[in-house]
């Protein structure tokens, strides 16, 4: 139950591509052992990008895309490319499809190009590897070019013969995705900041856009890092924060607070107590700390007419209160005493043309996983447009910046 429940951002990201009618969607079948994606003999089959969570062993928690072919055409086609360009964006490993009976052609050949410059570890897979008539056919053709050179043996270790049709090959390309999964046993959310025995508290509002039964991806985290450093977890809301601190018996190591009530927490927890906040932990753990603490400098550079870009990773209703539509722009004008123009987006909608924008102000992304953070953050400088996230801001904002970095840079 745990793995079905782990967060999409969480979740190793496979993307299968290729061109059309090379069998993508059948193998996406038989990796997923269902009919996930719809098969058919005519060539574009597939017009946008499918996903399927589920567990995958040996790699455990994944997400499966299937993906349209690379090759399309026309208007809808290059359409249908530019999503699949996106999914690039997210991806953790890469299985190219092509068929078994031929070499790779030009568009493969350019996948591989971006596989490389976006250094996504990726696998061939060589289907239809059943029309090369005899298995001992294909055994000797992999055996000569194996011992062909050591450069060509080198290439072979990525490719794998398969037949989603006839399920050869099936359980080689699952084990040969597990030996190209990143370790995530070293990922830490605020375990190595901690020591065993230490008390942690964990303020987490509970206001009308919580989402009912459930604490936020941030949350748990914080709370399974906690365990798992055989920490103590303390969980209260704002209100009953002092309260909280005054019934311990001993000083807490750190506190952590939804970034919403920062300005209200910093007043309440002493300075010899180390405190921060869940979104300065998802910028690290997503890997764009000191990016977000090198842009939110810009925002006392704004001026009357500047436009920010605040960009949220995941869809939801808004509320009246909403924190990315109504509160952090309301701290912005507030701060700055200026007239800004704000644009808004949301899910994976995030813009490709940035110049137009004074700064990006970012979610902590805990619904998009790391490639995607880094994507978005990369695209920023490129485009030399500062980037931050939403308690880096408001920590500046409020005049305690400094505070809630300092536990994490200690």
């Amino acid at each position: 139950m745990a793995l079905n429940n782990t967060p999409v951002g969480e979740r190793i990201h496979i993307g299968f591509f290729g061109c059309r009618n090379v069998g993508k969607s059948s193998l996406v079948n038989a990796i997923t052992n269902q009919d996930l994606s719809v098969v058919s003999d005519i060539k574009g089959t597939t017009t946008d990008p499918v996903k399927k969570s589920m567990e995958l062993l040996p790699l455990g928690p994944v997400i499966i895309i299937d993906t349209p072919g690379f090759d399309d055409e026309g208007v809808l086609g290059e359409k249908r490319i530019e999503k699949t360009k996106k999914i690039l964006r997210s991806c953790d490993i890469a299985v190219l499809v092509t068929t078994a009976e031929r070499d790779l052609n030009e568009v493969e050949k350019n996948l591989i190009s971006i596989f490389e410059e976006r250094k996504i570890p990726f696998i061939i897979a060589k289907n239809k590897s059943d029309i090369l008539a005899q298995e001992n056919k294909l055994n000797t053709e992999v055996k000569n070019k194996l011992n062909s050179s050591e450069k060509d043996a080198e290439t072979m270790r990525k490719e794998i013969y398969v037949s989603a049709i006839n399920k050869i090959g099936i359980e080689d390309l699952k084990n040969a995705l597990g030996s190209l999964s990143k370790s995530r046993e070293n990922k830490l959310f605020l375990g190595d900041l901690i020591k065993p025995k230490d008390i942690v508290v964990l303020v987490t509002p509970i206001d009308s856009a919580a989402p009912k039964g459930r604490m936020i991806m941030p949350q748990q985290l914080a709370i399974r890092d906690i365990i798992d450093a055989n920490g103590i977890s303390v969980v209260t809301k704002e209100s009953e924060l002092k309260e909280t601190l005054q019934s311990l018996n001993k000083k807490p190591a750190l506190v952590v607070t939804d970034s919403q009530v920062f300005e209200e927490v910093d007043k309440i927890v002493p300075r010899d107590i180390p405190l921060t906040s869940f979104s300065i932990l998802m910028a690290r753990y997503k890997g764009f700390l000191e990016t977000a603490i090198d842009g939110v400098n810009q925002i006392s550079k704004l001026k009357n007419a500047s436009k920010v870009l605040i960009s949220e990773g995941c869809t939801h209703h808004r509320q009246c209160d909403d924190i990315g539509t109504v509160k952090l722009p309301n701290w912005l004008k507030k701060y700055t005493n200026l007239d800004l123009d704000f644009e808004w987006s949301s899910g994976t909608g995030f813009p490709n043309d940035l110049k137009k924008y004074d700064l990006i102000i970012h979610c902590g992304g805990c619904m998009l996983n790391e490639n995607e953070m880094i994507f978005r953050m990369n695209s920023a400088e490129n485009q030399n447009v500062p980037f931050t996230n939403y308690g880096i801001a408001i920590a500046y904002m409020k005049g305690i910046l400094e505070r809630s970095i300092k536990p994490i840079n200690m």
